[in-house]
């Protein structure tokens, strides 16, 4: 059954009012938490029996586990109000009401993309997934109608180039994405097979918990080039240092003395790992004054 514009609002409303007791709840079990945590604090100051401090050290842990939840159980609704947003987006361009975004606009929701990008907070032990971060997708994975891939396509030119596009469906049969390029000037749709398209991100990765989940410094990646949606071969110069940081990278310059230009910030969404086109495998380079 299609989501109607009206059904959607309801179903986001629901959450968003579940949005609200959830953060509720948190505020009141951080509260709690910060008393038995003082509580604690005081009793190994005054040196209280072990039997009694194992008892409130136990009632901390039961109850930064609930927060936690709760926390978790609050991330869940966003993403489901994420999805739902998405879905009706999908149906409307499908039924071809296609509303003109400006360059400046589709500039600025490029950027949100990234900013808004689910962040990884796994539990202990437990290591980052594919798609978070650097980790790169399972071999077998087909990405999800409508998500965000980078999609190596000829231009009018007939040069190969990648670019960013959005999945508009998997052909099973032909093993080939059906793509579209997000860029509003061009709305090309291509259809290529699954080597020419590459799964972005879906999380990002926190560098003070997952630093393994991110590209280490100077490694060889393909990167968004800043106000376009297009990319280009770089190098890893700074990684990012907190989980809102972007990378730094290099992109390759032939107009510059040293082949690359200054460093340039780049989300973790748009910063993949490198695959040669058949352009840049004979030159060995790709020049980006004109980007």
């Amino acid at each position: 059954m299609p989501l109607t514009a009206e059904s959607a609002a309801q179903q986001i409303q629901d959450r968003l009012k579940d949005i609200q007791q959830h953060i509720h709840k948190v505020d009141d079990e951080r509260r709690r938490a910060e008393t038995s945590i003082a509580t604690l604090v005081r009793a190994q100051q005054g040196q209280t029996t072990n039997p009694k401090l194992k008892t409130l050290l136990k009632t901390s842990l039961i109850e930064a586990t609930q927060e936690e939840a709760t926390i978790r159980a609050a991330l869940a609704k966003i993403h489901e109000i994420r999805n739902i947003r998405n879905e009706r987006r999908i149906q409307a361009r499908n039924a071809g009401n296609k509303e003109a975004i400006r360059r400046g606009a589709l500039m600025k929701m490029v950027q949100l993309s990234a900013q808004t990008l689910p962040l990884f907070v796994g539990k202990p032990g437990e290591r980052a997934p594919a798609l978070c971060g650097a980790i790169p997708a399972e071999s077998s994975y087909v990405a999800k109608v409508g998500d965000n891939v980078a999609a190596l396509a000829k231009g009018i030119d007939d040069e190969e180039n990648w670019i960013l596009a959005e999945v508009v469906q998997f052909l099973h049969r032909q093993n080939k994405y059906d793509v579209i390029d997000i860029d509003e000037e061009q709305k090309d749709r291509h259809v290529l097979s699954k080597r020419k398209v590459i799964p972005l991100p879906l999380m990002r990765a926190n560098p003070e918990t997952d630093g393994h989940a991110l590209f280490p410094k100077d490694t060889v990646v393909m990167a968004l080039y800043p106000q376009t949606t297009c990319f280009y071969k770089a190098i890893v110069h700074r990684l990012p240092q907190s989980a809102t940081e972007d990378y730094e990278v290099l992109f390759e310059d032939s107009s510059y003395m040293n082949g690359y230009a200054e460093p340039l910030p780049v989300a973790q969404r748009y910063v993949i790992a490198y695959r040669p086109t058949k352009k840049s495998a004979g030159s060995g380079s790709g020049n980006l004054s004109s980007a």
